[in-house]
Formats: C-alpha cells, structure tokens, sequence
C-alpha cells in the first residue's frame, strides 16, 4: 500500500473532491466557454451586425458547412477535455491525447455530452499519466495507452451517463414548466449557490442540459448572485470590485464567505426572489447555449445566451419577434432587481448586526 501511494503522489494523481469537482470541473467550463461559448457569439456577433467574414463559409467538412463561430463551437469536446488534462497536471503526451478523448466522449454522449466528456477525460488523464515515462517507448505507449482507454470508456459509458444527465436536466426543466413558482426559487437558489461556490455552475447547466424556463431561472440566480456581490460591495471595494465580480465572477467573494457566511444570505434572498419572477411573471427563458444558464452576467454570456435563443425561436417560427417585454423582463432579473434588492437585504443584515461591510472587502 506504501509502494501504491509512493507511486500515485510521484505520477502527481491525487484522488479528491478538491482535483476531479473542483480544479477538474471548473476547468471544464474554461474550456467550454473557449470553444462553444465564443463560437456562439462570434456567430451571433456576425449575423446580427452582418459582418461579412463572420458569417461566410471557412471550411467544409463531411458535407457539413462551418463558420469561424461554428468551428469553434465545433471543438468543444477537445477544448472541454483538454481543460481537463490542464487541470489534473497532465505531462504533454497524455494532454494531446486527450484531443481525441474529448471528441469521442462528447460525441457518443449525444446532449449530454459534457458530462461524459469530465467521467470519461478525467479517467483517461489518470490512466495516461500512470503509465507516462514508465518505458523507453513512451511516445507510442503513452498516446495509446490514453486515446485506447478514453475512446473505450467513450463508447462503453457515453452514451449511458449523456443519457442520465439529460433525463435529470429534463424532470429539472420538466418541473419548472409544471411548478414554475417553487421551481423557479430552487433553481436560481442553487445554480446561484453553486456559481459562487468553487464548482462551475456553467458546466453542471451544461452537463445536465438545462434550458427553457429552468434555465432562465438559472441565470436569475447566478446574476443576483454576480450583480449582488458587486454592488453591495461597492463601499469597500470600488470600480474594480464592481467590474470583477459584476462581468467576473461571485467566486472572489468565497474566501469571506468561509469567513461570515452571513454576507450570502442577501443575493440568496434576492436569487428568491428573482427565480419565479423570471419563470412566472416574465417567462424568461434560454433557449440558446446550456451552458449560457450557469454563466450569469460573466462577460454578460447569459443574456447573449437568452438573445441567442430569442434569435432560434424567431426563425424555427415560434417566436413572432423580441418585443419590450422581453428586453424589461432580461434587464430588471439581470441587473436592475439585484442591484436593488441585494443592497437592501445586506442593510438589513448590518442592522442586525450579521454583516459589515468590511466584511465583503476583497483582497
């Protein structure tokens, strides 16, 4: 057992929560919004502005035209995989491999894709480093032994765990149309909650499939959460803490968080709030991009995501045109409410004396 330990902290493979749900699963997203992410807005960018090199043809592949924004989203299982690799400290030769891992895994597991691509990316690295450098033909063992196993894995469990990700992300969606008000506050609550925490809420939205109603709630929950914290903070952390945590990320704000945990309670409050507003009085949903639901006001990647679907539902012919209510109904649950709200429930929490606004001061 030694011997087995010795050999795994040489070969740098940690088993924890900390490297495969935390390092692993964020990188994920980097990786998803490096390839799909971008790929969508270069393509809505060039469609709605008409830019010429944007929206022409750059390569034809089995029949199938690509953009520069289509290519891009194109190679979101490579990019989520390789992501991946980066994240667990893969040597060179098992993170190239996992290119082919990643196209395989997020191919084979259909809509589900990215949550075969993390099970199946993260087993394959492990195998691959396990075996790196242990003979005088690495070059060759290596490769094969990362692309053999994750292209296996690919076709054994894809299609099972794609499958299972889209039957919970469909009860999820499911019963947010059937139960929009209690549906609406538990998903802006907890993809809220998990936006802020060190996991990556995009790529559980991702992974699960999770759009329509169930997904606007999602962005709900993570803009109370971005917008909240940013503003809140503003006495104590300026231009800048405003702009990192309104268009960055809630996330900074985790280590006061471990400190008072009391400070979360205002932008849960207002994710509360904003949730069913979002599924029952504005019906906001996302029918662009999954991934877009856990994103928030991140480089505003939610809305464009919201915009995205607005934009497929006027040409599939279910949506007549964006109208005014729509833009009222993506402003005030984007920006306008957590603003608002969030501020108020944190005087509140200082007059109670929870909170202080030292409390929020990032470093």
């Amino acid at each position: 057992m030694d011997n087995f330990k010795a050999f795994l902290k040489r070969k740098d493979i940690e088993i924890s929560v900390q490297r495969y749900l935390i390092d692993a699963l964020g990188a994920m997203a980097q990786g998803l919004f490096c390839s799909l992410l971008i790929g969508t807005i270069i393509s809505t960018f060039g469609t709605q502005f008409h830019v010429p090199f944007l929206t022409a043809t750059v390569a034809t592949v089995a029949g199938t035209d690509y953009t520069i924004g289509g290519l891009a989203s194109a190679m979101s299982g490579p990019a989520m995989a390789v992501a991946i690799g980066y994240a667990l400290h893969c040597p060179p030769l098992v993170l190239f491999s996992l290119i082919t891992v990643g196209f395989a895994s997020n191919a084979l597991g259909g809509a589900g894709g990215p949550l075969a691509v993390l099970f199946v990316a993260i087993f394959a690295a492990e195998i691959g480093k396990a075996v790196s450098k242990e003979t005088k033909i690495d070059i060759l063992v290596t490769p094969l032994v990362t692309i053999g196993v994750g292209v296996g894995l690919s076709a054994w469990w894809a299609p099972a765990l794609g499958k299972a990700a889209m039957a919970v992300g469909s009860v999820i969606m499911w019963a947010t149309d059937l139960q929009p008000f209690l549906m609406g506050i538990l998903v802006s609550v907890l993809v809220g909650i998990a936006l802020t925490l060190p996991i990556s809420s995009a790529a559980i939205c991702a992974a699960l499939g999770l759009t329509g109603l169930a997904g606007g709630a999602a962005v709900a929950g993570c803009s109370a959460q971005m917008v909240g914290f940013a503003v809140m903070s503003f006495s104590v952390n300026g231009w800048g803490g405003l702009v990192s945590q309104g268009i960055g990320t809630s996330m900074l704000q985790m280590g006061n968080i471990v400190k008072n945990p009391k400070i979360w309670i205002a932008p849960i409050l207002t994710s509360a709030i904003t949730g069913p507003l979002a599924t029952c009085l504005f019906h906001l949903k996302m029918d662009g991009a999954a991934v877009s639901s856990g994103m928030g006001t991140c480089g505003f990647v939610g809305q464009i995501g919201v915009y995205t679907g607005w934009l497929k539902d006027i040409e599939a012919g279910t949506k007549t045109a964006v109208t005014g209510w729509d833009w009222c109904g993506l402003i005030l649950i984007s920006f306008v409410l957590p603003a608002v709200l969030t501020p108020i429930f944190h005087q509140i929490g200082k007059k109670l004396g929870w909170v202080k606004d030292e409390d929020l001061k990032l470093n």
